[in-house]
């Protein structure tokens, strides 16, 4: 059984906010009173990870994840609670950060190493390494303030995961080079992985952090608001990034639709969906074999006079990466979707001539909206809306989630 490397418990971090300046200054005097009131940025925060889990955390901006990593690293001291770790930490918050310009790649990487707890050799062993990794040349004895940024980041990357730690924290470190270098870090994070590292790992991207992680914990407000499958936790996510764009919440809550469907639906309830369907050949069914008809119909109910409506649909896949979506506005279906009164009802159907899907589970969203993207006017998103399976087909074998047309021919 895996030990616990990473608790926190009741953890708060407030900061303190002044009116004036000069309260301030007259908090240092003796006897000069408190003249401070405290902003709580994260508060009551508990939770644990196992070694050898890896787990994402998300959030919207100002929800204090990089406060909450600054803590998890000793950064920042707590206001209440405490942070216990086990093991080696290593974190990549701000790639590049702490490196001094005028001083040369090879310097830069010695006094990064010994302030991750690196001895001088140690650091000189993995010397080699981190050159080749970084793929820095010659680069590494001129000084950094010459270096493009693309450099900097790859030789603190490199830097950082020089030695195997015990807990790997990763701050969007991701999102920053050319996509050859991402691909790269991914692949010493998965690395990693395979050797039993912890990864806790911060990211706006949900296909990375469904790639990487098998749980996921939600912060908002400076609390846990979700912590499960990154699949579920990215639903309800979105439901609150609907919100932040302008929509009333009117539910956000995990809803069931049968036994086995479960989802999450966010919007302000000018546009209510009613029921989603798969059919083929006129029957409803879940069940399909690749290649297949399959007829999508989406139940509208209009309970407030509209002047347009977008229904949109969104096939995933298990680990919920996104397969295909589009919706009425893109496939130029918008006349009769206009000018809709109240209490009218409307049937929208997506037919797929060809479902050319590899074998498995996937699931389907759907949403109503006023314009070409949920986030704007967002009536109804309703995430896990229907599941449907996917068998072999009758065409020749292939690995992968779809089917390309196509032929081999030899010269």
């Amino acid at each position: 059984m895996s030990h616990t490397i990473l608790t926190v418990t009741q953890l708060g971090k407030a900061f303190k906010r002044y009116a004036r300046i000069r309260h301030r200054i007259l908090e240092w005097l003796p006897f000069g009173g408190q003249h401070h009131q405290k902003h709580w940025v994260l508060q009551d925060l508990n939770f644990s990870i196992k070694a050898g889990e890896s787990v994402g955390l998300i959030g919207r901006n100002g929800a204090g994840k990089s406060t909450l990593l600054k803590l998890l690293t000793g950064t920042l001291q707590p206001t209440t609670g405490r942070v216990q770790v086990q093991g080696r930490v290593a974190a990549l918050l701000e790639l590049g950060m702490g490196f001094h310009p005028q001083f040369s790649g090879y310097d830069n990487v010695l006094m990064a190493g010994q302030l991750q707890g690196m001895t001088h050799s140690q650091v000189l062993a993995c010397m080699q390494d981190i050159v080749d990794f970084s793929e820095i040349g010659d680069a590494l004895h001129q000084p950094v303030r010459e270096y493009s940024s693309g450099m900097t980041v790859r030789l603190a990357f490199a830097t950082a995961t020089a030695v195997r730690p015990d807990l790997l924290i990763v701050d969007e470190a991701l999102a920053v080079g050319d996509a050859y270098f991402q691909h790269k870090c991914t692949q010493r994070i998965k690395e990693f992985q395979a050797q039993g590292v912890t990864l806790l790992f911060v990211s706006h991207d949900p296909l990375a952090v469904k790639t990487l992680c098998s749980r996921a914990l939600l912060i908002e407000g400076g609390r846990i608001a979700m912590d499960g499958e990154p699949a579920q936790v990215l639903d309800y996510y979105n439901a609150l990034i609907a919100l932040r764009e302008g929509s009333l919440l009117a539910h956000a809550d995990h809803i069931s639709s049968s036994p086995s469907t479960r989802g999450v639906r966010s919007g302000t309830g000018e546009v209510r969906i009613s029921s989603v369907r798969l059919t083929q050949h006129g029957k409803e069914v879940s069940q399909f074999s690749e290649g297949d008809a399959v007829r999508i119909t989406i139940d509208l109910d209009i309970r407030q006079a509209l002047p347009s409506v977008t229904v949109g649909i969104l096939l995933r896949d298990r680990l919920g990466n996104e397969v295909f979506g589009t919706n009425t506005h893109h496939l130029g279906l918008t006349q009769p979707l206009s000018h809709l009164k109240v209490s009218s009802q409307h049937c929208i159907h997506f037919d797929i001539a060809h479902l050319n899907l590899g074998p498995g589970n996937y699931s389907l969203s759907v949403a109503a909206h006023g314009a070409d993207s949920h986030l704007s006017a967002n009536y109804d998103w309703w995430d896990h809306a229907s599941t449907l399976e996917v068998g072999q087909g009758s065409g020749p074998p292939f690995t992968g989630l779809v089917r390309l047309n196509l032929t081999a021919t030899c010269d």
